[in-house]
């Protein structure tokens, strides 16, 4: 490794915290995981200590001092300060204000950059994966929720200094299902894992999809994306049928993001995504080109992600890249 300066991206999302280190041809280095303890205040100032720890622990590891660090790129969830570094509020750590560009900056003598966490891994697709060489990217990333991201001409879409492209909370059907957020109808709503997950139960619980009741039963939180497809091939058809509905649901969203952004490129990811991608691409292509513009139509490739967990951290030290050379 010489002397070149090294680059480190952290995903903060989920119930685990990953970091990596790449080299400066971002070759990966090393890398660690942690688990995520607890919520709260108290939790919060040692989820910042724990961030420091693993990152002091992964520099030990590869033989790299402070002072061989160019930069560290966090992708985080929830709503975010990203000029100033803060995460306002991250509901699935409990943490709010949590000063992270500061904590991390203060520790290590570089310069740290936060990003959304969607948006990272849509970033780390446009630089390293299926979205390379794209002029726009939209990153569609249906899970628990449905994420998305865009990156248009090198740079993430964004507002002054928060998050956009909430691809989730699309009303795609204006007198729909209650959202987490409030509203009815979102796409997250529809289309979700948890959404999905509660149809084919419901279908289960009425002797519709034998396969699946054996699986889970009735209960919600045991229906997984692979639970999924080995009832849809133990010949479950009803569970198939509400896959395809909600992968063309996702399609009406990307359809109209279509219609707004001119994507050359969408990207799917995901659980849903990696564990049915024939199912998904299929119908989420078909479903937004009936929807956009007829100018619009071939304009644009669907195609699933490549970079799969490796995604997030691989953005995350791309923009910090950026943002230490000063194209953004």
């Amino acid at each position: 490794m010489g002397n070149d300066k090294i680059w480190v991206g952290f995903d903060l999302g989920g119930t685990k915290m990953q970091v990596k280190a790449y080299g400066a041809d971002f070759k990966e280095l090393g890398g660690k995981r942690r688990k995520i303890k607890g919520k709260g205040a108290e939790s919060q100032k040692a989820g910042l200590e724990r961030m420091v720890e693993t990152i002091e622990e992964l520099l030990a590891e590869i033989g790299v001092s402070h002072e061989r660090l160019a930069g560290i790129g966090v992708g985080c969830p929830g709503p975010l300060d990203a000029e100033a570094g803060v995460v306002l509020s991250a509901p699935n750590l409990g943490w709010k204000k949590a000063p992270v560009k500061k904590v991390l900056e203060g520790a290590f003598g570089c310069p740290a950059a936060i990003v959304n966490d969607v948006d990272s891994g849509t970033y780390g697709e446009y630089l390293f994966g299926a979205g390379k060489g794209s002029r726009c990217l939209l990153g569609v990333f249906p899970g628990t929720g449905i994420g998305g991201g865009c990156v248009y001409e090198g740079q993430i879409l964004r507002g002054r200094s928060c998050s956009v492209l909430e691809i989730g909370h699309m009303q795609v059907q204006p007198d729909g299902p209650l959202c987490g957020c409030g509203r009815q109808g979102c796409l997250e709503a529809v289309a979700s894992r948890v959404a999905i997950a509660a149809a084919a139960v419901s279908a289960a619980f009425r002797g519709e999809a034998p396969r699946l009741l054996e699986l889970a039963g009735t209960d919600l939180a045991q229906v997984r994306s692979n639970t999924l497809v080995e009832a849809i091939e133990a010949g479950d058809v009803v569970v198939e049928r509400i896959v395809r509905q909600a992968a063309r649901w996702i399609g009406v969203a990307v359809g109209n993001a279509v219609n707004l952004l001119g994507p050359d490129t969408v990207v799917l990811g995901g659980g849903l995504v990696e564990a049915m991608p024939g199912i998904f691409l299929k119908e989420v292509t078909a479903s937004a080109s009936s929807r956009v513009m007829p100018s619009f139509r071939g304009t644009f490739q669907t195609v699933e992600a490549k970079l799969g967990d490796d995604a997030t951290v691989l953005g995350a030290a791309g923009w910090v890249r950026e943002a230490v050379q000063g194209r953004r």
